[in-house]
């Protein structure tokens, strides 16, 4: 437990942390190369790739023993400036990868865009409908509820009981009373 919190922490430090801000150095320097920012691009797009695998697989792989220090050790591989590993893994593996099934991937990520969009289109207007319908059922229970503390008084003790507007009071109240368990654009006034 403790030896995977340091590794997860290593991870994050040396394959997050130092390099973006070698990145950063490598951006704001005055004449910087294109070699320097390619191979930083190059590092970001394995990383990137590899944290996507790693999300999918982590649980297939991660039993592995040493799994953790050996991921440190790509990633270490990846950017120290020796090794440099990020050229070779970019032109040996990813790229041929990549440029033979381009058009697939590129056409398999705008489908799970798509997808992905209509599923969160979808999901946020169930939500917003339900909350607005709970907001007016709150709303007509707070401004509408029968009061516990004082008995209500008979209608035969209701000076001018008998008026329009009494009656025409007493009957929206009921009718919301007895439709409030309906949301609004259902519910049916009844007593005018």
């Amino acid at each position: 437990m403790l030896g995977e919190l340091i590794n997860n922490s290593l991870v994050l430090i040396l394959g997050y942390a130092y390099p973006a801000f070698e990145c950063f150095k490598t951006i704001e320097s005055p004449g910087v190369g294109n070699a320097d920012l390619r191979f930083w691009c190059q590092y970001w797009v394995i990383v990137a790739i590899l944290t996507v695998f790693e999300r999918v697989g982590d649980m297939f792989i991660s039993w592995v023993p040493m799994y953790g220090e050996l991921k440190l050790a790509l990633i270490i591989y990846l950017w120290y400036p020796k090794t440099k590993g990020t050229g070779f893994v970019y032109d040996a593996l990813l790229r041929p990868f990549i440029v033979r099934h381009e058009t697939d991937i590129e056409t398999r990520l705008k489908q799970f865009r798509d997808r992905a969009w209509d599923v969160a289109i979808y999901y946020w207007q169930n939500s917003t409908e339900l909350g607005q319908t709970k907001f007016f059922d709150l709303l007509n229970y707070v401004l509408f509820k029968p009061s516990t503390s004082r008995p209500t008084p008979a209608p035969s003790q209701v000076p001018n009981a008998g008026s329009t507007k009494q009656r025409n009071l007493r009957g929206w109240a009921a009718s919301t009373a007895s439709n409030n368990s309906k949301p609004d654009h259902v519910r049916v006034r009844t007593g005018q």
